[in-house]
């Protein structure tokens, strides 16, 4: 990236897109890969909370860019822009869901809390099934078209398997969103014939949800469920 800003000639407030940086990539480093490039602008983007997930330096030699919008950046300014996020902390509280979402003890409460998890425990799914890593990038909210996969991860054959979440009720419009995140990443990161398939979990599956997805054999539904047992400490 540092190469590309200079061959670029980007000056202080200067402006370049995403497809400005996927180009010169394409020239330089042609088997650098589209997702990759996405995830590493997000993660020298010093006002974008999604570098938490790719693990920027604190020490400031990822604080690189500032993003105006989502396709825009700029070299970050460190007299006047906010100061870069490094934590949790910055990026503001949670929305909570509503409280129909979050009134039941059995399913999590928030959609990243689930990602997390499942992320850490992907053999709970499928034995073999893992978190895609690639240097710095994770498959935890991995870009995709300027949108996000809740996990990108590959199996033991060594296929991608893109994981779609629902912290409640899971239900068939989901199917459009999943195949829109498999197709993108068949077109732009897959390598050829190398399959790529979907699965969605959710608390509950809808009989819907159920009737989309049984005529497409690359797509796999799961419910999770939550449980809490209490031991009684003897004093």
């Amino acid at each position: 990236m540092q190469d590309m800003v200079q061959a670029l000639g980007l000056a202080p407030g200067q402006g370049f897109t995403k497809e400005d940086a996927i180009a010169w990539f394409a020239a330089q480093y042609p088997l650098v890969k589209e997702g990759t490039i996405a995830a590493h602008l997000i993660r020298l983007s010093t006002n974008n909370k999604n570098r938490l997930h790719y693990s920027a330096r604190a020490d400031g030699s990822d604080d690189v860019f500032f993003q105006l919008d989502p396709a825009r950046f700029r070299l970050y300014d460190v007299a006047s822009d906010p100061a870069p996020i490094r934590d949790p902390s910055q990026t503001g509280p949670a929305e909570p869901l509503s409280p129909e979402l979050s009134a039941a003890s059995t399913e999590f409460a928030y959609e990243h809390d689930l990602r997390d998890y499942l992320s850490k425990n992907l053999t709970l799914i499928e034995p073999g099934l893992h978190l895609y890593a690639e240097e710095s990038v994770s498959g935890v909210e991995f870009p995709a078209g300027g949108r996000f996969i809740d996990i990108l991860a590959l199996d033991s054959s060594g296929g991608y398997v893109v994981i779609e979440l629902k912290v409640s009720r899971g239900y068939d419009r989901v199917v459009g969103q999943l195949l829109r995140y498999i197709g993108w990443i068949q077109k732009h990161h897959a390598e050829p014939n190398q399959r790529v398939r979907g699965i969605i979990v959710a608390k509950d599956v809808t009989s819907d949800l159920r009737l989309a997805c049984s005529t497409i054999s690359d797509v796999l539904l799961f419910e999770y469920s939550l449980s809490v047992s209490l031991t009684p400490v003897t004093l």
